[in-house]
């Protein structure tokens, strides 16, 4: 099954819903534009999880993610097809020979969203000073910001005695020294230390941009009142149920033909709990596309696929390697796992390649690997010494721990979040079982509405939990950077953002602070992959598989192609009228 998959990145799904509604996408009114694109039509996706919250600086999930990045903008966002960096707000740039000094040019004329945050209620012009007032916004301490830790912190000259100023209440009058306007449509970043991967950090959520005017009139109302610059803006929330977003009619950016963007009218976001309802709508035709597909599903779709007939296909499937990975936590400043035989233990004992092939029916690669999923070109994942079934090897560490056989370990539970299909409880079970079977230990399962299980394993209170990570930007440190120390605060109870396990090594942190610091690909990748060697060594967490991308797309979507990060930018994506796909078959 699993070559089947592999040798194909796209390919058709046809015949496979013919008896549940006919998957057509009402486009609503269109009209055709120059290059045979079409305008109009509402995209409708949906979202198993509710979002947590949309203001740029507490964007900590991936649904709130794929909303809000379609209202806000930064210099620069990634490109959907290939992920490499594209300009945004910014034009252009230059960078010194060491990329440790970043100059970059601002587009004119770009304005916010139409908000009553302004007079009269029409969105200005955006310039240098809105960029220096986000960043320093970024460098602040604060409830609401949980985005400087992977953005600035130890990167941006200045950054962290502005962040330290702002907990002292007494912030730097000078501001990130680091950060200069040149004028009001230049502005120049200086950085501690070179990194060539710079670009990545500002296409991220915590570097997007939001006028003054706003936080001013909505404080933690941000949360829900977004005014941005992008090709969307919000036209209503109702949360647990919808989002749409709208088209702005402003936005700034055409296409090469000339044409405004973006083509959709607007963007529908519903929030159906149940993979089998929310793939029951999309055959009905109410969704436009579906991102995972229910486990139990696969092997009958797969098995379909050979029955489409040529050209007559009403659906499209979508399938790439992911920059995902899906592992377990271990609370490493608690009694249980501060032992480094016990972790090791835990991850020799489970069957990684069974729980791939039987419980997720092959949606995913086994985590055999470390924190970083084996999908980045240069990155040389077979070179890692990781985690195989090796049930005496486990037994022996858990007795060297002082549990032989399992005597005296305290019962433990493992949370979990709902939502995600059903993987999330399946994988969970088929642990629980493992773990008793080859260590002799009880696991209970707590199953937690997700934002709650956030708040529990970001506080410190989860000992053994469900996390997964998809990557902010294409390189293995969004990865590594979840087990670097000096992201963690000083108190178990405080809110640790990115390190939740509270992993401490010096070897690793010495090797990815190195890294961070190179500027050469190849010797920044090796530094990277000698300190995911090290968090193996250390048992730091336990992987469990990396995922795939599955994608199931109504046949009149246009524009739209899978990445591994599941990015989405629907600027481009546009809507073929039913009777344009029908001519387009003869």
């Amino acid at each position: 099954m699993k070559k089947v998959i592999y040798s194909l990145l796209i390919f058709i799904v046809a015949g496979l819903f013919s008896s549940c509604g006919n998957g057509k996408s009402n486009a609503g009114s269109s009209r055709e534009a120059k290059g045979g694109v079409f305008y109009g039509g509402v995209f409708k996706m949906n979202e198993v999880e509710d979002f947590r919250n949309l203001y740029p600086l507490n964007i900590t999930e991936v649904t709130s993610h794929r909303i809000a990045n379609q209202v806000y903008e930064g210099l620069v966002k990634l490109s959907q097809s290939d992920l490499s960096v594209i300009p945004c707000l910014a034009e252009n740039w230059e960078k010194n020979a060491d990329a440790s000094q970043w100059t970059f040019h601002l587009r004119k004329g770009i304005k916010f969203h139409d908000d009553p945050c302004f007079s009269e209620g029409k969105g200005r012009e955006v310039t240098a000073k809105d960029f220096i007032y986000c960043f320093e916004k970024l460098c602040t301490s604060s409830s609401e910001n949980q985005q400087f830790g992977n953005t600035f912190k130890d990167r941006v000259i200045g950054a962290n005695e502005y962040f330290q100023s702002t907990i002292d209440k007494k912030p730097l009058t000078g501001g990130v020294s680091g950060i200069k306007v040149i004028d009001d449509y230049t502005i120049q970043i200086n950085l501690l230390h070179p990194f060539a991967g710079f670009l990545n950090i500002l296409s991220t959520a915590g570097c997007w941009i939001y006028p003054q005017e706003a936080l001013e009139k909505y404080a933690v109302d941000m949360r829900v009142k977004c005014v941005g610059t992008g090709p969307f803006q919000v036209k209503s929330i109702k949360e647990g149920e919808a989002v749409i977003l709208e088209r702005n009619e402003n936005y700034w950016n055409v296409d090469e033909f000339g044409n405004q963007l973006p083509y959709l009218d607007a963007l529908k976001y519903t929030f159906i709990k149940e993979k089998k309802s929310e793939l029951l709508e999309f055959k009905r035709g109410n969704l436009d596309m579906i991102f995972r597909l229910p486990i139990e599903m696969i092997p009958d779709i797969l098995g379909e696929l050979g029955s489409a007939k040529e050209g007559n296909a009403p659906f499209e499937m979508q399938v790439v390697p992911a920059m995902s990975t899906f592992y377990y936590g271990f609370q490493h400043q608690s009694t249980i796992f501060d032992k480094k035989e016990v972790r090791l233990a835990f991850n020799y004992a489970i069957d990684r390649e069974k729980i791939v092939n039987y419980t997720l029916q092959g949606e995913g690669v086994p985590g055999n690997y470390g924190i970083v999923p084996p999908s980045f070109k240069d990155y040389d994942s077979k070179a890692l010494k990781g985690y195989t079934l090796d049930i005496d090897k486990a037994r022996n560490y858990m007795a060297t721990a002082g549990y032989p056989d399992g005597k005296g370990f305290p019962k433990l539970t493992l949370q979990i979040n709902s939502g995600g299909g059903d993987r999330n409880i399946q994988t969970a079970e088929v642990i629980q079982k493992m773990l008793k079977e080859n260590l002799n230990i009880d696991i209970e399962i707590n199953v937690m509405p997700f934002a709650g299980h956030l708040e529990s394993v970001e506080t410190g209170k989860a000992q053994f939990w469900r996390s997964g990570w998809t990557a902010d930007y294409p390189d293995p440190e969004t990865f590594l950077t979840l087990l670097y120390s000096k992201h963690i605060p000083e108190k178990l109870s405080d809110k640790s953002f990115l390190n939740t396990v509270r992993y401490k090594s010096v070897r690793f942190d010495s090797l990815f602070s190195a890294a961070m610091q190179e500027v050469d690909d190849k010797k920044r990748f090796d530094l990277y992959r000698q300190a995911d060697q090290q968090a193996i060594d250390d048992g730091a967490i336990m992987p469990i598989f990396y995922d795939e991308h599955y994608r199931l797309v109504q046949m009149n979507v246009k524009n739209f192609p899978s990445n591994a990060m599941e990015y989405r930018d629907m600027t481009r994506v546009f809507i073929q009228p039913e009777e344009e796909k029908s001519e387009a078959k003869k």
